[in-house]
């Protein structure tokens, strides 16, 4: 049904395109460290972008956390009334000891962050596109065909397109897909063409969670680069990739920036997309055990820069996810290429290719009917 949601505000030009909110982070009694994925990386993110006197709390777009209406937009209930107990959560989370703890103190510590990272998302990915209409979310480590993800109608946008960096990815602060993310739905009524490019590999290598909600839908095309050997190997989400960049254990910078670079030129001369989705792994960086790729802190910041010239060179949006990443080091690198990103005027407040409206327009509703 649809309703009123807290999740679009106007966001002045001033502001950073970065949406976050220390509430993202997750830490309690030391069990985030159970999980090999960083549940504080965005927070080290942010510290470090104000070490380098990059921005101020002042000029971030804070996250708000989704409501029950938001997630009920595409969960069912019963899946909602499933997290209030802590058996389901330690489950969805992967950390055991979570069974243990009084389910209010799972809802504050645990799932109150992961509903805030949901809404930070899905206020990115409509500050990305403008005008929006209608939009949903969703929580850890379900996907629209199980079901869930959350949607959202993507226009066209402006001729001047948007950057904005969404932290986190991953709503669960787990192995996640594109699809609870940003997953962004082209209803039917629409006509927005979006471009997933999966240039990540955490434990789902083929992000295969929104290749099989998109399986059939032309309006979406995803190119997705991966270690064509690992976890899960499902060759039925394989058919919903329009581009498959397949990699070798091991593989090193030069290949793999040559590839990124090739294919997503390729892409987008083959489809015109409103908007790209770009998830910005750092999996791929060498040492990473679940990843088993070799991409050195350079090599990463180097892709980060390669898509945005190449996509903002084609006048298209594009929201920057920062994904999966098993080491505690990827926040540094995160951080490093973001100010990589501004120094190359590719984001910023005030960048040449980042304002799309005047500071007195609001670039979205605050309520969605």
């Amino acid at each position: 049904m649809p309703h009123t949601t807290q999740l679009y505000q106007a966001v002045p030009e001033t502001r950073w395109p970065i949406v976050y909110s220390p509430r993202y982070n997750i830490t309690f009694m030391g069990l985030e460290r159970l999980h090999p994925f960083d549940a504080g990386k965005w927070g080290k993110v942010i510290n470090f972008l104000k070490e380098e006197k990059l921005l101020s709390d002042s000029l971030l777009v804070e996250a708000r956390e989704a409501s029950e209406e938001d997630l009920l937009v595409v969960h069912t209930r019963r899946y909602l009334n499933e997290l209030k107990w802590s058996f389901a959560v330690a489950t969805i989370t992967e950390i055991p000891p979570v069974i243990f703890l009084p389910n209010f103190l799972v809802q504050r510590k645990v799932l109150r962050p992961l509903r805030t990272q949901t809404g930070g998302t899905i206020m990115g990915a409509a500050s990305t596109t403008a005008p929006v209409t209608g939009a949903g979310a969703s929580v850890p480590m379900r996907t629209s065909h199980l079901p869930s993800s959350f949607c959202l109608s993507v226009w066209r946008a402006s001729p001047e397109p948007p950057s904005l960096i969404s932290m986190p990815t991953s709503p669960s602060g787990a192995p996640t897909s594109c699809t609870r993310l940003v997953n962004l739905w082209t209803c039917p009524s629409h006509t927005g063409h979006v471009h997933i490019s999966g240039l990540h590999r955490p434990l789902k290598p083929l992000g295969n969670g929104h290749e099989r909600d998109f399986m059939g839908d032309k309006r979406v095309y995803i190119m997705d680069v991966y270690n064509r050997h690992i976890y899960p190997g499902d060759r039925f989400a394989k058919q919903a990739i329009r581009r498959k960049v397949e990699l070798e254990w091991g593989t090193e910078d030069d290949e793999y920036l040559d590839k990124v670079g090739r294919n997503i030129k390729k892409a987008l001369q083959e489809h015109r997309p409103d908007v790209v989705v770009y998830n910005a792994g750092t999996d791929v960086l060498e040492g990473d055990r679940l990843g088993g790729l070799s991409i050195s802190p350079e090599g990463i910041v180097k892709r980060d820069e390669l898509v945005f010239r190449v996509v903002r060179g084609h006048q298209v949006p594009i929201l920057m996810v920062t994904s999966g990443g098993y080491q505690k080091r990827t926040a540094r690198i995160i951080a490093d290429s973001i100010l990589n990103l501004h120094g190359l005027g590719l984001i910023g407040p005030k960048s040449r290719s980042v304002s799309a409206q005047s500071s007195d327009t609001p670039l979205l509703p605050m309520a969605v009917p």
